[in-house]
């Protein structure tokens, strides 16, 4: 009797536990089709299509590489794929059960094989194939059979790859395959058996981990900028956004055994003052007062997660150092202090003297170290600029993937005497101008922007404001698409059920159009190394469309920029100059490597020797950076003011010269330099 009463007893209690986190994800599920429907800027109704979109997501969001579920078990998933309207219609919340269970099993399932496999032998003879297929291209595996083939071929193809990353000889492989293959192959089985731990082990469990994929769907349909955070998630994005938030200043990552090392201790930090971690040093464990995580089978991710907490402001250390003693190190959180510029001005000198300032992101004067925005950084150093006298500015805004709006706007106003610099547009509320804030402009002459297919948001927010007043010639590729602003915003102002990332308003240019999905074209186009590749905001699922809207307020713009001949003059160029060549060569090597089907070559040690060799070769001559021969690479110097300030950071000094070598080595920044003394000539 008393164990039928404690079994009974156990699963009424796990039932209601579950019933319990179901009532919690519903209330969570209720609460984003809430918030999507009262503040996105565009929300979709959640219908028969709908669903069928969400479904595709969420099964995304829980496999996304397609090595986890075979296509028996989306067929048996499939049931939802039109009825999630129906079910939060009702309120029913059960449905999430089965894609936990699923998970769950299919994990154990390929736990069980992957152990068995330690006892079995595999298959080198070059009978089995290989073939490499684009991501885009990847399908479920049919069934469990078939899915247990494919880790087969999977660990076979790592012990080889590893005994060649250890031996490049391959008839010393040969030789001693049969004795180094059995540690091997166990090597690599423990490190797929630890990735699915980290499945497993995601912070909440994995009920709340496939919760939270179903979340991110629902979000998701309405734009791929929107998201689900938890609160964990919430502060380590807004950390990422901060370059001042409170941080132990230790970067990680994984080595090639698993293990978790450190990859950098940044300057000025609680690390870096402490002087006892050390790059390459292999974390353990950390710890608080409270509690513990070990450092095994749990992805980086989760370790950040640990550190990132609120509560957890001071934490102990456990270090394997290279010697292999274990130290503990306790650290303090606390604001990384820097004293220097973010941004740093330099003058080409070529016939005429030119600027040029690379610009990261648009930060704000609460995000920088400084205490000062991207405007105030680029004000101070385009005045030492100004004092040596530059006939031009390059502002390169490549891979700057945004940041403030409002630092955008402020950045335009130097650069124009006054007038609407973009118009904001929300879900419910009219049209709003966004203008340049001050009368005057802060520099008058030449000015030209470098873009590529990364410049996205607020980078293509000021150069489609200064291509509109025609203020500024773009150069480089098309931009990456994205003109909508997001918030962060609480599911409930009465309960912790997480937040949403969502995408409350869309900014377009003074004249009424939008950039949305479309990008920012150049005046003058250059080669990329990205050209053609589907990476851009309009290649995301469910991205806004590119529209218009009405404006209140007129620009005045510039007289029209001649660029006609500019452009005859830069692809004369172009085609002549060996790095762009390279470029555009390099391009099609790129493409052809990730987004087309290579030809089946043998599961054998020689055959994957020779494609790991020619795939190598390929890589290193495609990012093998076409520097500018001596004789003609560019001449660049500090302003005087900085090579004063350098006299007294040895550190910063070394960082420097990299940074003046990079960019006379940039072909880019070269053809720029051309373009601008063709434009000033051409209007002499």
């Amino acid at each position: 009797m008393i164990n039928k009463f404690l079994i009974l007893t156990l699963y009424f209690c796990t039932l209601f536990s579950f019933s319990q986190d179901n009532a919690n994800f519903c209330e969570q599920v209720q609460a984003i089709q809430t918030l999507v429907k009262t503040k996105h800027y565009a929300p979709k109704k959640l219908n028969d299509s709908t669903s069928k979109a969400v479904f595709n997501l969420f099964i995304k969001q829980l496999d996304e590489n397609k090595n986890i579920f075979t296509q028996q078990d989306i067929e048996s998933l499939k049931i939802d794929r039109y009825q999630y309207d129906n079910y939060i219609a009702d309120q029913n919340c059960s449905f999430i059960t089965k894609y936990f269970t699923v998970l769950n099993d299919r994990i154990s399932s390929i736990k069980t094989h992957l152990e068995a496999l330690k006892s079995q032998d595999l298959d080198y003879s070059g009978k089995l194939t290989l073939q490499y297929v684009p991501k885009a291209d990847h399908s479920f595996y049919k069934d469990e059979a078939e899915l247990n083939k494919r880790y087969k071929k999977k660990i076979a193809y790592k012990v080889i790859i590893k005994l060649l990353e250890n031996e490049t000889d391959i008839e010393t492989i040969s030789k001693q395959f049969t004795t180094l293959e059995p540690k091997v192959k166990l090597n690599i089985i423990e490190k797929e058996l630890c990735l699915l731990e980290e499945i497993l082990n995601k912070q909440g469990g994995l009920k709340r981990f496939v919760e939270e994929s179903f979340l991110n769907a629902l979000v998701k349909i309405n734009d791929p900028n929107s998201t689900f955070f938890n609160n964990t998630e919430k502060i380590e994005y807004t950390n990422l956004l901060s370059k001042h938030q409170l941080s132990f200043g230790l970067l990680t990552n994984k080595n090639n055994n698993g293990e978790v090392v450190i990859q950098y201790v940044i300057p000025g930090s609680s690390a870096f003052k402490n002087g006892a971690i050390e790059k390459g040093d292999i974390l353990k464990a950390i710890a608080t007062p409270l509690s513990r995580l070990e450092i095994a089978c749990i992805s980086k991710q989760d370790i950040q997660s640990f550190l990132n907490k609120e509560d957890h402001k001071v934490v102990t250390f456990s270090i394997q150092k290279k010697n292999g003693s274990i130290q503990d190190i306790t650290l303090t959180k606390s604001k990384i202090q820097v004293d220097d510029n973010v941004i740093r001005g330099y003058i080409i000198n070529a016939d005429l003297p030119y600027g040029y300032i690379k610009v990261p992101s648009f930060y704000t004067n609460k995000e920088s170290p400084n205490g000062r925005g991207l405007t105030a950084d680029i004000a101070k150093e385009l005045y030492k600029l100004q004092r040596e006298n530059i006939q031009g500015l390059i502002l390169d805004l490549r891979f700057n993937g945004g940041g403030s709006l409002g630092e955008a706007i402020n950045l335009s106003g130097m650069f124009i005497d006054r007038g609407p610099i973009s118009i904001i547009k929300s879900k419910s509320e009219a049209n709003f101008t966004l203008r340049d804030p001050k009368r005057g402009s802060f520099y008058k002459k030449p000015l030209l922007i470098l873009v590529n297919d990364y410049s996205a948001s607020a980078s293509e927010l000021f150069s489609t404001a200064m291509q509109d007043y025609n203020r500024a010639i773009i150069v480089g590729s098309k931009t990456y698409g994205k003109s909508s602003v997001q918030r962060i915003i609480p599911l409930s102002d009465t309960k912790d059920l997480g937040y949403s990332k969502l995408t409350i308003e869309a900014f377009y240019r003074v004249t009424g159009k939008s950039h949305q999905s479309i990008g920012v074209i150049p005046d003058i186009i250059l080669p990329s190394l990205y050209d053609n590749f589907k990476s851009s905001e309009k290649d995301k699922l469910y991205a806004l469309k590119n529209d218009s809207t009405t404006i209140t307020f007129k620009h005045k713009a510039l007289p029209k920029l001649n660029l006609e001949t500019l452009i005859k003059q830069s692809k004369i160029r172009i085609d002549s100059t060996q790095e762009f060549t390279t470029i555009t060569t390099a391009n099609k090597k790129l493409y052809k490597l990730l987004f087309e089907e290579d030809n089946p070559y043998p599961l054998a040690l020689k055959a994957i020797a020779k494609k790991r060799k020619e795939r190598g070769q390929t890589m290193d001559s495609i990012f093998e950076t076409p520097k500018i021969t001596k004789t003609n690479r560019l001449t660049i110097n500090n302003t005087k003011s900085t090579q004063e300030l350098l006299k007294y950071n040895a550190e910063d000094k070394t960082q420097n010269n990299k940074n003046i070598e990079n960019i006379a080595n940039d072909a880019y920044i070269k053809e720029a330099q051309y373009i601008l003394t063709d434009y000033i000539n051409s209007n002499q």
